[in-house]
């Protein structure tokens, strides 16, 4: 009897002390207050290779804590259970055409790019700029934004301010001038100056206007930006294009990012071994040089920037078509023009996907010209009588689009613009098809490549990684469903499967659906 009053005693002691060493383990756990915690889900982080399971924690606009739960007393206003969805850091697009969108308060919800996973959108691309800076940022944090909002200086904007359209060689006063409006846009926020050098007046620029500008962009811890002065055989040819932006790199010491990379027309087609072994020497010899890439066999441009030549339209649209209707000039303009059709796979490949004839869109160029009954060259200067006519030109080859696609130097990239697919499924689609289906690359490379290295590229501060005091962009989809819906003949259908976006802490999209909010931000330089 002694003795099992001599156990039961024991017992007690052992009870009570095991209550107190609980009691003592909840009493020493550090209590967080949280806004949003995110229990369950597989995360990737933006930076390392293999995920976790960590929880995270978020409060006001910030990451406040990443880990585990079981050391923590973690009290939180809403908690997210993210089981079986895959948890990143929001996607930033380094080239969209989103300009015009976000500055109407009908459309700067920015959708097309929300539902794609992308948190955070470059704009100002191709040497185009909404301008001035320093309004625009006031306009555009005023009013409301779905996405945060980078911004760039476009050098086509700024030659147009100084030079117009004419296509005229810019002089040491020109340059100074020039110097001193991008000047302007760099103290108003502007991460870095666009190019276009395809396009006019770009094209109109040699390269050592571009390195006395870029000079300036360098003063300022800028990023230099392009779409090539040649994508294919239109001009200089690719590998040259190529060799000039490496050489504005060096000259200027500043780094450098080619816009949509790609080897554009049958004549350049595999090419892209040549380009990366270019590109990869330049780095090894000191040139910091990157890439974005679409994932589309098409790309989508105006049909007079695609086909017209280039000294036809100095001065703008009326002095083009005063050549055009000149003796002395439209068998040239036209001769030209046919072959640069010719370059980009034929009038069958040139496929219209905005215009105000909405009869148009959907056909190609060649049944354009049929139901004409002309060429079609001379088809393409009477559809550009109504105005700006978009078209999709399928011109790429998929062994080099895989090729630039495994680079590490080669980030994601929409160039999203009305009309082309790539505005609504851009970052989707390159998980869906290339991760998925393909497998061509993993799902850490995927989102690395698509978050934190752009971030890195550009030089955006606190964005684009989950860690503890950055910004709390982050975005949570389901891997069986993310996928794209936008097609060439149905191009403004959003993409699928992401379930949660939050934007500078605050959820946008929940549980699939868009809260109507618009917490994105213009970040400055």
């Amino acid at each position: 009897m002694k003795i099992l009053n001599y156990l039961s005693i024991k017992l007690c002691i052992a009870i009570v002390g095991v209550v107190f060493l609980m009691f003592l383990m909840l009493a020493c756990k550090k209590e967080i207050h949280a806004d949003i915690l995110i229990v369950n889900g597989t995360v990737y982080n933006g930076i390392d290779t293999i995920p976790t399971n960590n929880v995270i924690g978020i409060k006001d606009d910030k990451i406040i804590y990443i880990g585990k739960s079981d050391s923590l007393h973690i009290v939180a206003n809403k908690i997210i259970d993210a089981s079986g969805l895959i948890l990143a850091p929001g996607f930033i697009d380094p080239h969209t055409h989103a300009d015009n969108d976000l500055v109407s308060l009908e459309d700067s919800h920015n959708k097309s790019f929300l539902f794609q996973g992308v948190t955070t959108v470059v704009i100002g691309n191709d040497g185009s700029s909404l301008y001035p800076t320093s309004s625009i940022s006031s306009t555009l944090n005023s009013q409301g934004i779905g996405t945060n909002v980078v911004m760039l200086v476009g050098h086509g904007t700024i030659r147009k301010e100084v030079l117009g359209l004419s296509d005229k060689k810019a002089t040491d006063t020109d340059i100074a001038k020039m110097k001193s409006l991008i000047q302007e846009e760099m103290d108003a926020g502007a991460f870095g100056m666009s190019t276009g050098l395809f396009y006019a007046p770009g094209s109109y620029s040699n390269t050592n206007e571009i390195v006395e500008l870029a000079r300036t962009v360098a003063k300022n811890n800028g990023i230099y930006d392009t779409h090539l002065r040649d994508e294919g055989s239109f001009s200089v040819g690719l590998v040259s294009a190529i060799e000039e932006v490496i050489d504005i790199g060096r000259q200027a010491n500043l780094p450098v990012h080619i816009s949509h990379i790609k080897c554009l027309g049958v004549d350049v087609w595999h090419q892209s071994d040549s380009i990366i072994r270019l590109i990869e020497n330049a780095q090894k010899n000191g040139i910091d040089i990157t890439a974005n890439q679409y994932p589309y066999e098409a790309s989508a441009t105006g049909l007079q920037a695609a086909v017209v030549p280039r000294w036809a339209e100095s001065g703008g649209k009326d002095s083009l078509y005063f050549r055009y209707n000149n003796i002395n000039f439209k068998a040239a303009i036209l001769n030209e023009t046919r072959q640069n059709i010719i370059r980009r796979g034929g009038p069958q490949k040139l496929l219209i996907v905005a215009y105000e004839d909405e009869n148009v869109i959907g056909k190609n160029l060649l049944e354009i010209s049929e139901s004409l009954n002309m060429s079609p060259e001379e088809a393409v200067f009477e559809l550009l009588k109504l105005g700006y006519v978009k078209v999709a030109s399928f011109n790429m080859n998929p062994d080099d689009i895989n090729n630039f696609m495994k680079q590490p130097w080669v980030v994601t990239g929409s160039d999203g613009g009305s009309g082309h697919p790539r505005k609504y499924g851009s970052f989707a689609r390159k998980y869906s098809k290339y991760v998925v289906n393909d497998k061509l690359i993993d799902l850490s490379f995927f989102i690395n490549n698509s978050s934190y290295k752009t971030a890195q590229i550009f030089k955006i501060p606190k964005r684009g990684l989950l860690k503890e005091g950055y910004f709390a962009d982050l975005i949570l989809f389901d891997p069986k469903a993310f996928k794209d819906k936008a097609s060439y003949t149905s191009p403004f259908e959003f993409s699928e499967g992401l379930i949660y976006s939050i934007i500078n802490g605050q959820i946008i999209i929940d549980d699939g659906k868009y809260t109507e909010k618009r917490a994105g931000r213009v970040i400055k330089k």
